[in-house]
């Protein structure tokens, strides 16, 4: 699937589209994690692209930790810092717990009912307590964007929480914002190269986006015989854009793609009806004609990404509760 959302009709480099639909498709959520991706040799053969470009890029990929390469086995779409796996263990440690205070209650001539009732006050009690606001803060590449972001957090978090935006630029160069925070968010693929940036104690997650309600809603009501011109600033995410913003445009025929900085951009735009621009390339819409429509194609951090990745590590901050497990 992946050899055949390769474009050769893209003004971008065939080792660039590979690069950039797997790293935007895991920022994304186009691949989960543990999604097995082909083989080197497999991946050359379907797509016809030199093997030694395929291992360049997969190497670039397993670098920036979004892919792994397990000896015998294959590679795969690498997991989040808090996987599944050690949800799985901790419940079950949890119930083994469980299992031995039934067991010391009943030894000691404590009925169940008794001991439900000592649970519920402890609960009742741990509740009551004043729980410590969390500060986060969504680090992403584009101001307007990342403010967005944030905001769309914001709502799933409890009142007294802060969040705050901040783009890669601002946290490089103010070192003094570092260590402001609990916990930093971010996309998929600027992980590491936020992790590179704020300190080694800080702890960072990614969590997946999607295209947002209004982009898709507005992609779905486009004319089917408009001329479509897309527009990125980032040439490896042409790659991705293009097929998604396909996917929510089955009924339009003519797309065209070109890069933010084309020399003859000017003139792509003129030959258009709707331009659909990534975020972050909002420099064309001087240029689009007045006749024309734009449409942002716009990501929002995925809800349910947000409630299964995010909010168990928050809960986690605020109870004073280390991320990862430490060896005895």
């Amino acid at each position: 699937m992946v050899a055949a959302a390769l474009d050769r009709t893209l003004p971008v480099p065939l080792g660039v589209q590979l690069r950039g639909l797997i790293e935007y498709g895991v920022a994304c959520g186009e691949f989960a994690p543990g999604t097995q991706l082909p083989s080197v040799r497999e991946f050359a053969e379907a797509s016809g692209l030199a093997p030694m470009t395929v291992s360049g890029v997969y190497k670039t990929l397993r670098e920036a930790g979004l892919i792994v390469t397990r000896p015998g086995a294959g590679t795969f779409v690498a997991q989040p810092a808090r996987d599944t796996v050690q949800t799985i263990d901790a419940m079950q440690r949890i119930e083994a717990s469980m299992d031995a205070l039934l067991a010391e209650a009943e030894a000691v001539g404590v009925a169940a009912d008794e001991l439900a009732a000592l649970l519920n006050a402890r609960i009742a009690r741990v509740k009551a307590r004043k729980l410590r606001p969390v500060r986060i803060t969504m680090v992403g590449v584009f101001k307007e964007a990342t403010r967005a972001y944030a905001a769309d957090i914001r709502r799933q978090l409890r009142d007294h929480d802060v969040i705050d935006p901040l783009t890669i630029d601002q946290l490089r160069s103010s070192p003094e914002r570092n260590g402001r925070t609990d916990l930093y968010v971010t996309l998929a693929n600027r992980r590491q190269e936020v992790e590179a940036l704020v300190t080694p104690a800080s702890p960072v997650i990614s969590i997946s986006f999607i295209p947002s309600e209004k982009t898709r809603t507005r992609l779905a009501g486009i004319d089917p015989v408009a001329r479509i011109g897309i527009v990125s600033v980032f040439p490896e995410f042409l790659a991705l854009m293009k097929p998604g913003v396909l996917r929510f445009t089955p009924h339009v025929q003519s797309v065209a793609v070109a890069l933010a900085d084309d020399p003859d951009l000017n003139a792509f735009l003129n030959r258009v009806d709707v331009v659909v621009y990534a975020t972050g390339a909002e420099g064309v819409l001087d240029q689009v004609s007045p006749n024309a429509q734009a449409i942002e194609y716009r990501h929002v951090p995925d809800p349910h990404a947000v409630q299964r990745e995010l909010l168990p590590v928050i809960e986690r901050l605020r109870a004073g509760l280390p991320l990862k497990e430490t060896s005895a």
